[in-house]
């Protein structure tokens, strides 16, 4: 693999290449952008190759938490982090939280993951249920949301 191009892009940067990168050459990648001079190692994520979003939300949890704070994306984070079900999730930018209705107690919970062109990962999660505490939630697929920050960086 030899490499054409290399240009900061996006809050990151494109690497330009003759071929598709195999997992190796994304190693030599991090190892070289980790060495240098004036960029902080700790800032540098692994590099992946371009990837599609799938557009997901989950239904069914309260907006109010047991302790009468309302729900946030720092929750619905922690809990993805620690859960199964979301074990293979890279999350796009931070959940986005409202409340089903003005009258409702329910929120609606906006996520966009990193995914393949054909949505394996958003199909493994699709109409499943899972339970928080006594309330059952369902991901649902969705349209994409503008409202959702697109940007990985913003957010960390």
């Amino acid at each position: 693999m030899h490499t054409k191009f290399i240009c900061p892009c996006a809050g990151g940067i494109s690497i330009i290449t003759n071929n598709v990168p195999n997992p190796s050459n994304l190693s030599i990648i991090e190892k070289y952008f980790k060495l240098v001079e004036g960029l902080n190692s700790n800032d540098i994520q692994s590099p992946r190759l371009p990837q599609s979003k799938s557009y997901l939300k989950i239904m069914g949890l309260p907006y109010l938490q047991a302790d009468g704070d309302r729900i946030t994306s720092e929750n619905v984070v922690n809990f993805m982090k620690h859960t199964n079900l979301f074990k293979a999730v890279l999350l796009v930018s931070k959940p986005q939280i409202i409340k089903a209705s003005s009258k409702s107690d329910m929120a609606i919970i906006w996520f966009d993951i990193w995914d393949t062109q054909s949505s394996s990962k958003a199909k493994l999660l699709i109409n499943h249920l899972f339970n928080l505490g006594q309330h059952i939630a369902t991901v649902r697929v969705t349209n994409i949301n503008l409202g959702i920050s697109q940007c990985y960086n913003c957010w960390k």
